[in-house]
């Protein structure tokens, strides 16, 4: 017991107060954040004031630390979870700090959710560091974040795109900031290829049998995300429509949409009413996921199909992405954000792409050459959108008629050619170069969190400025030509 690789004791280790949704939850902030802390609960404590909406557990705080310990392997693990309608306030984290006493304070998701902890930067600075695991999903840098990149010591970002963002939007106030590339990392013994004999092979074909109601198909495309417009669901019903159309109606009818979503939601669309309009059930096959499933049934999920499609216009990772890769299913993708880094574009020396001023993004097709296991979807239009509080940012939207050709690619490849390339893009995934794996992003989380508190320096109460004009900030990046 407690001899884990970097152990260190109980009494002896920092602890972390970490803000995000509950570790508990099945979103993709708290999955990744609860693989973090499993994965590094033997090097910090963690505390985590765990966010939802309305919280049926709010006032209440939770020790996990029984069941980490079972999980980890050691027997001294120190992990709670403080329910919280929100990610809190100023008030709620001065009580914190000053009852837990934690050694930093680690956020993770959008910034929107933290300019009230941003206000007070100062004051939390001044003793703690703060981390940031963040992520942007697209350009033009988005130069209205500089103050929030500003207000925190450690700037983790979960795409190689982002970790660009935060260099040119900080520019030079990058030198006093930690940066590091921290993508994420699926659990490769959750998420795998399932054996074709053995017990795990007859629950695989009963839970095949029940979702398709004891139909056989052929080639399945999935579908694994919200039902939120920027996911673009609508479309990727389309897009199956028109790869059944491409490919003839008798052909299609061995083929099946699977889509993991809610069927239906206020933040997307109606896509029960979607596929009646626009799709003939006579040939187009489209089924409808929306159960809460435990992270084995995914994996049952991803194995059932023949390739994962996720057409998002605006997108920092695309979880559904890794996970498909690592269970040895092939994937087909818009080229934007965060899913560029799972498709491994090399350059013209056969390196895996990497991001600067002059190569922002890779959404122009600048590179073509690609990983096998994946069939990219470059975007057909892309425009700026924007809101008051987020002024700018492309919207890059692959058409349908690309995606179905897309499709229809990955299935003309047959049975047994699909296997061997989505093979390939696990072994990748478990490279040292991808990192795609929980234990890898762990380490590197736990790494830079031990860096962060052995280089911090307290900031001063408060610092004297001259009064200057305020020069505009234009974007330093390339918009075109790359």
């Amino acid at each position: 017991m407690n001899k884990k690789l970097g152990y260190i004791k109980k009494e002896d280790r920092k602890k972390v107060l970490l803000l995000c949704d509950d570790i508990r939850m099945h979103s993709g902030i708290a999955t990744m954040a609860r693989e973090f802390v499993i994965g590094s609960a033997h090097r910090f404590n963690w505390l985590n004031l765990g966010a939802a909406i309305n919280h049926p557990e709010i006032g209440k705080q939770l020790d996990l630390s029984e069941d980490i310990n079972k999980n980890v392997g050691i027997d001294d693990s120190s992990v709670t979870v403080i329910p919280n309608n929100g990610y809190g306030d100023p008030q709620m984290v001065r009580n914190l700090l000053k009852t837990h006493k934690p050694d930093a304070i680690f956020i993770f998701t959008d910034p929107r959710y933290w300019t009230w902890l941003f206000e007070i930067e100062r004051e939390v600075r001044s003793k703690i560091p703060i981390l940031w695991l963040n992520i942007w999903d697209d350009y033009p840098a988005p130069n209205y974040n500089e103050d929030y990149y500003d207000s925190v010591d450690t700037l983790m970002a979960i795409s190689k795109q982002t970790l660009n963002i935060n260099k040119l939007v900080l520019g030079n106030k990058a030198d006093n900031k930690i940066l590091r590339y921290v993508p994420h990392g699926i659990n490769n013994e959750v998420f795998l290829p399932l054996p074709e004999e053995g017990e795990k092979a007859n629950e695989f074909s009963k839970f095949k049998s029940e979702l398709f109601k004891g139909k056989d198909f052929k080639f399945v495309v999935f579908f694994n995300s919200r039902n939120i417009h920027r996911k673009r669901p609508g479309d990727t019903i389309l897009a199956f429509r028109h790869f059944c159309d491409l490919i003839g109606k008798e052909a299609a009818k061995e083929c099946a949409l699977v889509m993991h979503t809610a069927p239906s939601d206020p933040n997307g669309t109606d896509l029960r009413a979607v596929k009646e309009a626009l799709t003939d059930p006579d040939y187009v096959n489209i089924y409808f996921s929306n159960e809460k499933l435990t992270p084995g049934q995914m994996n049952l999920l991803y194995n059932v199909a023949d390739l994962t499609v996720l057409l998002s216009s605006n997108e920092g990772w695309g979880l559904s992405l890794t996970e498909s890769m690592l269970a040895g299913t092939m994937i087909a993708a818009n080229v934007t954000g965060g899913m560029q880094d799972q498709m491994r574009f090399q350059d013209d020396n056969g390196d895996w792409i990497d991001f600067d001023a002059d190569f922002p993004s890779n959404h122009r097709g600048t590179y073509k050459e690609h990983g096998e296991w994946v069939r990219p979807i470059f975007p057909s239009n892309i425009s700026l959108a924007g809101s008051p509080s987020t002024p700018y940012i492309f919207d890059d939207r692959c058409s349908p008629e690309d995606a179905a050709e897309a499709i229809k690619e990955v299935y003309d490849l047959g049975k047994e050619e699909r296997s061997k390339r989505g093979q390939k893009g696990r072994e990748w995934a478990l490279t040292d170069e991808a990192k795609f794996t929980s234990k890898a992003m762990s380490n590197t989380v736990a790494d830079t969190i031990q860096e962060t508190i052995d280089k911090f320096k307290p900031r001063p109460a408060f610092e004297i400025h001259k009064a200057e004009s305020i020069k505009p900030k234009y974007v330093n990046h390339k918009l075109l030509n790359y």
